[in-house]
């Protein structure tokens, strides 16, 4: 199977056949993630909070960003990486930005970014197109603006935040963007924007209508608790099954059972 490209994606959209997206920060997960058959992997700054503990994404490094990008890269065969821009990456200059997004795909294997925003950022996505970096666009609940969004809150309930929202998404797509990441909007208003948008949208509590999902790992694997999303969906319970494991490892350990002969040598 070859890799997944931007073009893939605006064919699924024409097709309309779902994109698949999942996180993932490290060779193992992306290993697994990328045998599963997923479209696309993003290497988000959510793992600020899943992998490093911090309470929001904010004080991630743009050097944490590649260190963890190459190690998603060097894992994948098929699925296209996508690296996070991290706050303060861009914001600045988009001189900046563009060097910076530069460094996903010269030193970290990426085939993409993403960045924080619409309107705001339009210049920073073309800039970056004109620089051939392919640019995912995010718009809705921006984790990096918590401070002036109050929090992690659904976005777009008003019709003037609604028609905000929409004007966002096509300020994206003239800028070039090749698709737009929706996130903690109304299922109805992510599906007039899909509806409005030539590019394909991907969802992460924007309901079904959307081209695409996208979850962090974690959650969907229940390795994060800290707070479950209403949108998020675990499919299984891995903190229960490596507790369990690191458990009987512990009790083998102070009864005498391991190592065992099978695991001595002769």
């Amino acid at each position: 199977m070859p890799k997944i490209t931007i073009q893939d994606f605006s064919k699924k959209k024409s097709e309309k056949k779902k994109i698949t997206m999942l996180t993932a920060y490290d060779y193992p997960f992306a290993q697994i993630v990328d045998e599963a058959g997923i479209d696309a992997i993003l290497v988000g700054d959510s793992l600020g909070m899943v992998v490093q503990g911090l309470e929001n994404t904010l004080p991630v490094t743009m050097d944490e960003m590649i260190y963890h990008t190459k190690m998603v890269s060097r894992a994948v065969k098929n699925a296209m990486v996508i690296g996070d821009m991290p706050f303060m990456s861009y914001q600045a200059s988009v001189e900046d930005a563009v060097m910076n997004a530069g460094r996903f795909l010269k030193e970290a294997g990426a085939s993409a970014i993403k960045i924080e925003g619409g309107a705001e950022v339009a210049e920073h996505i073309k800039a970056m197109t004109k620089s051939d970096i392919p640019v995912m666009s995010h718009i809705g609940l921006t984790p990096q603006s918590i401070h002036r969004m109050g929090g992690y809150k659904v976005q777009g309930k008003t019709e003037e935040a609604q028609k905000k929202l929409i004007k966002e998404a096509h300020i994206a797509e003239d800028a070039g963007a090749f698709s737009l990441l929706l996130e903690a909007i109304p299922m109805n208003l992510a599906r007039k924007i899909t509806e409005e948008l030539s590019i394909p949208t991907i969802g992460i509590g924007a309901g079904p209508f959307c081209d695409g999902q996208v979850l962090v790992l974690h959650d969907v694997i229940g390795l994060f608790e800290r707070f479950v999303p209403k949108f998020v969906k675990r499919y299984a319970n891995l903190k229960e099954e490596a507790l369990k494991a690191i458990k009987d490892y512990k009790e083998d350990i102070e009864k005498g059972a391991f190592p065992s002969e099978d695991q001595s040598f002769k």
